[in-house]
């Protein structure tokens, strides 16, 4: 009889404990194969089950950023608003920065920094990747001026010193791209408008000071770097190239004391068998790397 009563308490369903999770766990299966189960597995799946359940009931927070500088845009904590010039500088030359939108957001951009140190109706920096006349009519005007330059180092692109010497109309206004060589390429080349304005490129030996950002050439410059040096030959005053990167030499600094490294140019790695990735299959690709070892402008 006592055999035949524990049987009938065998086959009696276990009352599951309230919360329980219906899937069964390895060890559980392993008990109904005829395993036995520790108690102590059990237990530590049962808080397991509860401790996840508690998870998805705790308040979610907002990712809050840091307060930034109304001026130089960077954080507080790190302004560098005592590098920059305690007035605008006077220029009579309009700078347009056409900036691909991957740039805005970017915790190192310079752009913000070359803003702050001129006056806001000398610098415009207009976000996106196509214009028209119809999305932007003011753009399109200064486009079409005869005293408008875009700086772009295309085949067509003049020696700016050499263009401002023989130009009959002196240049008013010049536009620069703000993006990755590749970015600036594609805007260049699918936006019309900037086919009209005569191409400019800087024929400078200096080296980017922004060295906290891989270029692809030694000669590569960032956009702070090559308005400083643009506004400087059109202003005729060296004055503003060496205001203008004063801020971004406190940025890398500052960035350079804090953990970050010295980013050597891809052409340099390339030549010097440093660089850290393997040489990409896509023939295109190829192409542009062969051309960075042999110091070929691409």
């Amino acid at each position: 009889m006592e055999s035949q009563k524990e049987a009938r308490i065998l086959q009696e369903p276990v009352a599951r404990p309230p919360g329980a999770s219906r899937s069964q766990t390895p060890n559980a299966k392993e008990g109904q194969e005829g395993g036995p189960v520790p108690a102590t597995a059990a237990l530590g799946s049962e808080t397991d089950d509860d401790s996840a359940d508690g998870l998805w009931e705790l308040p979610v927070e907002p990712t809050k950023r840091r307060p930034e500088c109304s001026r130089c845009s960077r954080p507080q904590k790190v302004c560098l608003c005592p590098f920059l010039p305690a007035h605008p500088l006077h220029i009579s030359t309009h700078l347009y920065i056409i900036q691909h939108p991957a740039e805005e957001n970017k915790v190192l951009r310079t752009v913000p920094l070359l803003a702050a140190c001129l006056p806001q109706d000398k610098c415009k920096v207009k976000i996106g990747r196509r214009f028209s006349e119809e999305r932007d009519p003011e753009l399109s005007t200064v486009c079409r001026k005869s005293g408008t330059l875009i700086l772009y180092p295309g085949a067509e692109a003049a020696n700016l010193e050499e263009f401002i010497l023989d130009s009959p109309v002196y240049p008013s206004t010049i536009i620069i791209i703000d993006g990755t060589w590749s970015q600036a390429k594609d805007i260049f080349y699918k936006n019309s408008l900037f086919r009209h304005p005569k191409q400019v490129q800087l024929k400078t030996s200096i080296s980017s000071q922004y060295v906290i950002r891989m270029q692809p050439t030694n000669r590569c410059l960032s956009t702070l770097e090559c308005a400083a040096v643009a506004l400087s030959i059109l202003e005729k005053n060296n004055y503003i190239q060496e205001t203008l990167l004063r801020p971004l030499q406190a940025l890398c600094s500052f960035q350079l004391q804090h953990g970050a490294q010295i980013r050597l140019s891809k052409e340099h790695l390339l030549k010097n068998g440093l660089y850290p990735k393997p040489m990409p299959k896509n023939k295109r690709k190829l192409r542009k790397m062969e051309l960075l070892m042999n110091s070929v402008k691409i």
